[in-house]
């Protein structure tokens, strides 16, 4: 088989890698066409020369098109596959430390919450180019598949205003399914699920072993499980809803009103043994860490076996069997982020959901779930609006929709008051005008207001790790190593 795939944001190094690796595992997939690209041609070059070797060791005869112009890498393609974080660690920083000043305390802020809505704000109009560019170069029904967050936001301007067929991937299903069949004491393959939500906050609401239901008992199962200190916060969430949660203690955290917003109760349910845990800004600590041990130590992976395309050696990632799937007409079962139009009858028909998906040779098709049990179908039915919201404000540059989502975020609402918010707002766009040009006239505006700046700072109390220095993560070189590939998708500018 011969067609072409196009990674932009190629520059994420262990993303990257990995995620080709996946592909050309699939034998008919040996002859098919690769392109890169990113904006930051150090990055590009290192990615493209550690792939390029994986290749030639694997005795494969692709060669890698890397190049800094994405329409040159989109021409012709039938897949693109994005992992940008737009004004990478620098415009994330932003999302995390101004909330701090106003008491608004998050672990990752990627999502939702305020931090997330920003993100938002810079991913959408520039997938909106991207999405342009595929219409006008690609190959004609040419798929985006999104790994970039906040998933379901991106992935519904996408398809919404984009025009372009776009499904938005995330792995956090396949990790609490993990969890939940060592909780019972089973295989994973054993262990049937069903998950259905939004993004981040999708729920298993079926969980079979030998065709019987067993989330009734669930709970009494996962609160003896020896993860079960890890997850106290969705442990506390599955006791009053019912249902366990795909996302870990820190991301969850941030996406309800009850965990965050009084410093001194964090300490009951955060554990800093880990920054996964719920660490104050404890992502962005471990992708700064990451990036300045990755720009030392990349000589070191030069020197290292290549990746080996073998089947043991495949993820769980779902791009490349989404792509297997369409192109060989072998059946694939995931969940996948799509527009709901019916599948959770409960929820908007127009927004984003994150439900069991098959892939054939006639496409990807959505069954339809029905309805989320009411309690889990409430949480994600706040977030869908602040979504929708968000969504709208990015596309038009609308700062009074903006200021509404970040109302409507469960997290900072309950943390902060309107005026607050319309502070933080314009202080957050003033700090990123680099990467918003949808509101250039009301940055002006916004900078206008700071100068009368009537609202006095709260700032959190939260705790923070201190960033390790390079020299520090030597001692650990094998442990930031693994940090620096997971991390590496965060760390690509576009």
């Amino acid at each position: 088989m011969s067609f072409k795939v196009a990674f932009i944001g190629a520059g994420s190094i262990g993303f990257t890698r990995g995620l080709l690796a996946d592909l050309l595992t699939v034998p008919e997939f040996h002859d098919i066409e690769v392109a890169f690209t990113d904006i930051n041609p150090d990055n590009l070059r290192m990615v493209t020369q550690l792939c390029q070797r994986d290749i030639d060791e694997n005795g494969l005869s692709i060669k890698i098109h890397a190049t800094l112009d994405r329409r040159e890498a989109f021409k012709d393609a039938k897949y693109v596959i994005n992992c940008v974080r737009i004004g990478m660690l620098e415009a994330f920083a932003t999302d995390v430390e101004i909330p701090l000043k106003y008491g608004v305390d998050q672990c990752v802020g990627d999502t939702l919450c305020i931090g997330g809505i920003m993100y938002g704000q810079r991913g959408i109009d520039a997938m909106l180019g991207f999405c342009r560019d595929i219409r006008e170069v690609a190959a004609e029904g040419c798929i985006l598949l999104n790994y970039s967050n906040p998933n379901a936001m991106v992935t519904w301007a996408c398809n919404k205003y984009g025009k372009v067929p776009t499904y938005g991937l995330c792995h956090g299903v396949q990790h609490g399914h993990e969890q939940i069949a060592k909780a019972l004491g089973r295989d994973k393959k054993d262990v049937d699920i069903i998950c259905a939500g939004l993004n981040h906050q999708t729920w298993y609401i079926s969980v079979k072993t030998d065709g019987v239901e067993r989330t009734g008992e669930l709970y009494e199962f996962m609160k003896q499980a020896e993860f079960a200190g890890d997850e106290n916060i969705r442990l506390d969430v599955m006791k009053n809803f019912g249902y366990y949660s795909t996302e870990s203690n820190g991301h969850l955290s941030e996406y309800l009103m009850w965990y965050r917003k009084r410093p001194e109760d964090m300490e009951k349910w955060i554990n800093y043994s880990n920054w996964i845990q719920g660490e104050t800004a404890g992502y962005l600590r471990v992708c700064k860490e990451s990036r300045n041990w990755f720009e030392t130590d990349f000589p070191n992976w030069l020197k290292e076996p290549p990746k080996m395309f073998t089947p043991e050696n495949r993820s769980t990632e779902h791009g490349s069997y989404i792509i297997e799937s369409l192109e060989t007409g072998r059946v694939y079962r995931g969940h996948f982020n799509v527009m709901n139009n019916g599948t959770i009858t409960n929820l908007p028909d127009e927004c984003v959901v994150e439900v069991p998906c098959y892939v054939d040779y006639n496409g990807i098709s959505v069954p339809k779930v029905g309805d989320l049990p009411l309690g889990c179908a409430a949480i994600c039915s706040q977030s869908v609006w602040v979504q929708k919201l968000a969504v709208e404000a990015a596309v038009h540059g609308d700062i009074r929709l903006l200021y509404q989502a970040a109302m409507m975020d469960p997290l900072t609402g309950a943390v902060c008051t309107p005026d607050e918010i319309r502070q933080m707002v314009d202080e957050m766009l003033v700090a990123g005008a680099e990467w918003l040009p949808q509101y250039q006239e009301e940055i002006e505006r916004a900078k206008e207001r700071l100068e009368q700046k009537t609202v006095p700072y709260r700032p959190v109390k939260g705790f923070t790790l201190k960033t390790k220095t390079v020299e520090e993560m030597a001692a650990e070189k094998e442990k930031y190593r693994a940090l620096a590939s997971a991390a590496a998708k965060e760390n690509v500018k576009q």
